[in-house]
């Protein structure tokens, strides 16, 4: 099970990675602003469909969420949007690796201290020998 999790999530990699570059040239058509907003327009309604036909969940339940647990849309559209303006300007590779180098600051601060109510994984030497190759992979990738 894991593995197929962990693939799954290598796949959603894939899709970030080559997003950008079509909400880009989408941009080049619409706008900056507008390519995010036809693009979470399109996911929106791909995702309502979704969740008509196979959701397990109730949508009526967003009214006992918390403030801070809708703010991933917006959360969302800022990275969309971040990815349309930096991509065309200094390539998909440069901005991903930015975008890993985040992820994985941020994860090991959710992780070690368990935020948003998720599971604790504590920061440890093989954790952090890990960042620091992907760290020194990104230092040679962004090296000019």
């Amino acid at each position: 099970m894991r593995l197929l999790l962990l693939t799954l999530m290598f796949c959603g990699g894939i899709a970030v990675a080559v997003q950008p570059s079509i909400n880009g040239r989408l941009a080049q058509k619409t706008g900056i602003l507008e390519s995010s907003c036809i693009s979470f327009f399109i996911g929106t309604l791909a995702l309502l469909l979704a969740a008509l036909l196979i959701g397990q969940g109730a949508l009526t339940g967003v009214s006992r969420a918390t403030w801070w647990e809708l703010t991933g849309g917006f959360l969302g559209a800022f990275f969309v949007t971040c990815t349309i303006i930096v991509v065309p300007r200094v390539g998909t590779l440069a901005a991903m690796t930015a975008v890993i180098a985040a992820q994985l600051m941020t994860g090991i601060v959710l992780d070690h201290f368990g935020l948003f109510r998720l599971q604790q994984i504590p920061f440890d030497a093989w954790r952090a020998s890990g960042v620091a190759l992907l760290a020194a992979g990104a230092a040679i990738v962004l090296w000019r």
